[in-house]
This record gives C-alpha cells, sequence and structure tokens, in this order.
C-alpha cells in the first residue's frame, strides 16, 4: 500500500529530476572539491568528513522548493559528499522520499552511505516502542528510500527512560541479524543518553550536538567513543546557521522554520535550535570569535574546521537550503588544523563566555 502511495510523487518528480541533474551535471569545475575520508566506527564505512544533513528537505528550515532539493543533492554529489543524514520524521517521510527517489534516477547515488532514524514519530514517541512498531516505521523508510536494507538507522532522541529500559537495543540488535538494516546508532540530546548507548555493543555511531557553542563531548565523550570504536556524527556544526555570521540578532525566520517556532523550545528540545541559545545572544557570541579565525577564512571555515580537528569526529552534517552553501562548507576538509592556541582559547572561552547561556541539559 506505502509502495502505491510513493509511485506517484515519483512520476511526478521524474522529469524534474532529470532536467536538474542534467544542469547540475554543468556545474563549473571550481564547485568540484576533494573530499577526506574517515571510517565510521564498527560500520567501517569511509565517508566524507562533510556529510549532508537532510532535515532542510522535510520544510523544518523554511520552504524549499523541490527542484532545489534535487539541484543540492546532485552538487553534493560533485563535492564528494558519500554521506547523507535523514529521518523518517523530516517532513512526515518527504525527506526519504527525495534521496529514495534522486537515488533510483541516479544510480552513481547508490554508492552513498544513507543513514536515517527511527524513534520520534506519532507511532512510537513517547512510548510505544515495541518491537512490531519499530519494525513497520523501518520498512517504510526502507520503500522510500528505495533499498532493501539500510546502511544505518539511528535511534532519534529516545526518551532516556526508553534507553536505560533497554529492550529497544535489542529490538535494534536483532533487526541487524535479520538484514532489515546494516548497522544501528543513536541521536541523543544529552551526554547522559550518549553514555547509555555507548554501554550496548551493537551500537556503531552517535550522533550528537557539538560545536563552539557546544564544547563538553571534548572532555566528556570523545575518548569513551574512541574506546569503543563508536563513530561520531556531528549535528549543528553551525549552531542552525548562527556560526555561518550570516544572521542578526534581529532576523526573523521563516513560520515554518524551526528557528522561529521552536526558538524557545515549544515543539521539541531547544538545545536543536541555536544549540540552546537564545539568537540575540548567540549572534552576539560569535564576536568572541573573530580574532582567531585566519586571514581568508569565513566564520563557516573556522567552526567546521575547529571541529574536523578532533580527531573523535567521524563526520559532520551540515544542512544547506541551496547548493551554493554546499560548495562553502566542503571547503572545510581541506583546510589546515587550527593551532592548538585556538583549541585552548576556545575551551577557555566557552567556559567563560558561553556554556551558562545554554538553556537546556548538555
Amino acid at each position: 500500500m506505502i509502495r502505491f502511495n510513493l509511485l506517484p510523487s515519483y512520476f511526478l518528480n521524474s522529469f524534474h529530476i532529470f532536467f536538474k541533474l542534467t544542469f547540475a551535471i554543468k556545474l563549473p569545475a571550481k564547485k568540484m572539491q576533494k573530499m577526506k575520508q574517515r571510517i565510521l566506527g564498527k560500520t567501517h564505512y569511509s565517508i566524507s568528513e562533510i556529510g549532508l544533513g537532510c532535515w532542510q528537505f522535510g520544510g523544518d528550515f523554511g520552504p524549499i522548493e523541490e527542484p532545489k532539493k534535487t539541484e543540492i543533492l546532485a552538487t553534493a554529489g560533485l563535492n564528494n559528499v558519500n554521506f547523507f543524514d535523514t529521518a523518517d520524521v523530516y517532513g512526515n517521510g518527504n525527506s526519504e522520499t527525495i534521496i529514495g527517489n534522486f537515488s533510483s534516477i541516479n544510480q552513481e547515488f547508490n554508492n552513498r552511505i544513507i543513514a536515517t532514524k527511527v524513534g520520534r514519530s506519532a507511532d512510537l514517541y513517547p512510548n510505544n516502542y515495541d518491537y512490531e512498531t519499530v519494525e513497520k516505521c523501518i520498512k517504510e523508510s526502507a520503500i522510500r528510500l528505495r533499498i532493501n536494507s539500510i546502511d544505518l538507522v539511528q535511534l532519534h532522541c529516545v526518551p532516556s527512560s526508553i534507553l536505560e529500559n533497554g529492550t529497544i537495543f535489542k529490538t535494534m540488535d536483532d533487526l541487524v541479524k535479520r538484514g532489515l538494516i546494516k548497522h544501528w546508532g543513536a541521536s541523543v540530546e544529552t551526554l547522559e543518553e550518549a553514555h547509555i548507548c555507548l554501554k550496548q555493543p551493537g551500537c556503531s555511531s552517535l550522533q550528537i550536538i557539538f560545536n563552539l557553542f557546544r564544547q563538553d563531548p571534548i572532555w566528556s565523550l570523545f575518548e569513551e567513543a574512541q574506546a569503543n570504536n563508536v563513530g561520531v556524527i556531528v549535528r549543528l556544526p553551525l549552531a542552525s546557521g548562527i556560526l555561518t555570521g550570516k544572521f542578526s540578532a534581529s532576523h526573523q525566520f521563516h513560520e515554518t522554520d524551526h528557528r522561529n517556532f521552536n526558538r524557545d523550545g515549544s515543539f521539541f528540545s531547544v538545545g536543536e535550535t541555536f544549540s540552546g541559545i537564545k539568537q540575540s545572544k548567540a549572534v552576539q557570541l560569535t564576536s568572541l570569535f573573530d580574532e582567531f579565525i585566519p586571514k581568508g577564512w569565513t566564520l563557516s571555515d573556522f567552526a567546521l574546521r575547529w571541529i574536523l580537528d578532533h580527531e573523535a569526529v567521524s563526520t559532520v552534517i551540515t544542512g544547506c537550503s541551496d547548493e551554493f552553501q554546499i560548495s562553502q562548507n566542503v571547503r572545510a576538509s581541506s583546510l589546515p588544523p587550527l593551532p592548538l592556541i585556538s583549541h585552548t582559547r576556545m575551551r577557555e572561552i566557552y567556559l567563560s563566555e558561553i556554556k551558562h547561556h545554554i538553556r537546556c541539559p548538555i
């Protein structure tokens, strides 16, 4: 039934995808950049240091036209991005469908690593994580993605009580054995939840918030993650765009953008929006980094390179609203490491000037 319902969308978008792919292939050569790769924990996948986060395809970063989404995917491929992160709840499955439709036409995309998530849909959240329902949700994701076995499925900010119970981990282990998924990981909101997942032998990766506004994983998580061969996927590397330097304290985001409707945590954890710091304060805090940004670099260059300098990090998933932002983001992979003094000062600034502004558990 679900497969049949997907077909009209597929045929409706086929012409757009073909046309935009043709256009994307003609992008200037300067957009094609080298990309270093790292190993994603127990999966042994070799993935690009900069990945593509696909939350925006669901509409929660404001509206993006359908053809623009295929341009973004095509440009990511041209820039050697091979890791794509999505979730079943992004646009009620629309993000997965867009990726699935794109990959069904562009065969080269089949070599990419697709990571999705399960756990926040109304069928499951907050306390209905029985085996059959989890399996059903993942099967639906596989259909939308047009694949038989999903490369990586991450538990999606599942409540701490469910993680502590432990049954969900047994479910994921069994789904790996059955071949529905190849590996499983967890996308968590707090370091406490991360440590619960780290104790599970089957956990291959952790997705966490980590950026200049959220530095605690350096001393509270990374060493243990490496010891357990668990990959680290970084989300919100630019703090919902604040660390690009493009937004003012008074900038008004679109009403469908979570940076508007969730700015105070009204719909989900406020930590997912500007890393838990009020927009006006977050913009103000970016000035603390100015003197440390190397000549010729942008603030986003500095923020992304700072993250990549931590060897525990497997990949950094960056979202974007157009294809040009991809070229800007992947540039960080080819930049040289920052000097040690910059890392020392970033930690000092975080502890003294930033951390106390975070409005949620870390």
